[in-house]
């Protein structure tokens, strides 16, 4: 029967598999074989070895700050961030009388754009008009106006707040696999006397472990591409308190011009990226079956 199929099986992948050589593979290598030159806008490439990658390791401390933002980023999202969501989705599961309207009302900031929840965070931590500083001036700080997003002191936790607690996708992914747990499990385990604490943490989290590890490389990557609330809100700023690896990428290629440069940064954030997936993977053993 497959050696049958196998005609429409290539005919039905082929259009795939163009689409991905064209779009991201032939990408990918004009990006790598670029990184190892220096070129600008209207100047052709010119071979430079590996001269732009020693001064990215050796003499740039925005690349080293974007950096180490990026992978503060990463870890918080997807530990923080995933813990959040499936705490969510393990309550929701009770399915206590709010919990449909919880479901829905958690998921608002995934439906709405980047660049509106970037202004809707501008508005709440305006140090004029804010929600968050009129609120401290209730409390006897007539003169409170901290400036939440261009404090060097501030600038970071503002912006990771402006995603970090919303993990509305994990929750949905999270509360999927729940109710792909047989029943029966759960019944047998309150017959034996199991309290539900015991059942969340002997039953659900242990056959959550694929889902879990699955949510973890979701959040972490997309840190690895996370610019545009970042863009609205602080553009990197102030100096370089919350500049990352795409927000680098862009100021180097369209602001410096210096397309060979940013490339090159763009290969380590590539690299990055699977070296991530590759450690979570084996980590939470993804594929394999529960134990």
């Amino acid at each position: 029967m497959v050696r049958k199929n196998k005609g429409y099986i290539t005919l039905f992948l082929l259009p795939t598999v163009v689409l991905f050589i064209v779009v991201y593979a032939v990408s990918i290598v004009i990006l790598f074989g670029t990184s190892f030159t220096e070129w600008s806008s209207g100047r052709k490439p010119v071979f430079i070895g590996l001269a732009n990658y020693i001064q990215l390791f050796t003499d740039d401390s925005d690349f080293r700050k974007s950096f180490l933002n990026t992978g503060l980023w990463v870890l918080l999202q997807s530990t923080i961030h995933v813990a959040i969501g499936t705490a969510f989705a393990i309550i929701l599961n009770m399915k206590e009388f709010y919990w449909k309207f919880a479901r829905t009302v958690y998921m608002f900031p995934n439906i709405i754009s980047g660049a509106a929840v970037g202004m809707l965070f501008l508005c709440m931590l305006n140090p004029d008009f804010g929600a968050v500083n009129s609120i401290v001036r209730l409390f006897g700080h007539a003169d409170y106006a901290q400036n939440w997003f261009m404090d060097h002191t501030t600038a970071f936790f503002s912006v990771t707040m402006t995603w970090l607690p919303y993990a509305a996708v994990v929750t949905i992914l999270i509360l999927a696999e729940i109710a792909a747990i047989p029943d029966s499990l759960f019944e047998s385990a309150r017959i034996d006397g199991a309290s539900e604490l015991k059942i969340i943490f002997y039953i659900i989290l242990p056959m959550l472990r694929n889902i879990i590890g699955t949510c973890v490389i979701l959040a972490g990557t997309s840190m690895l591409q996370k610019m545009d609330i970042i863009m609205m809100t602080t553009g990197g700023g102030p100096g370089n308190e919350t500049l990352n690896l795409p927000i680098y990428i862009y100021k180097t290629a369209l602001m410096e011009n210096n397309f060979g440069y940013s490339n090159s940064v763009g290969v380590f954030l590539i690299g990055f990226g699977l070296v991530f997936v590759l450690l979570c993977r084996n980590l939470f053993r993804i594929g394999s079956s529960q134990n």
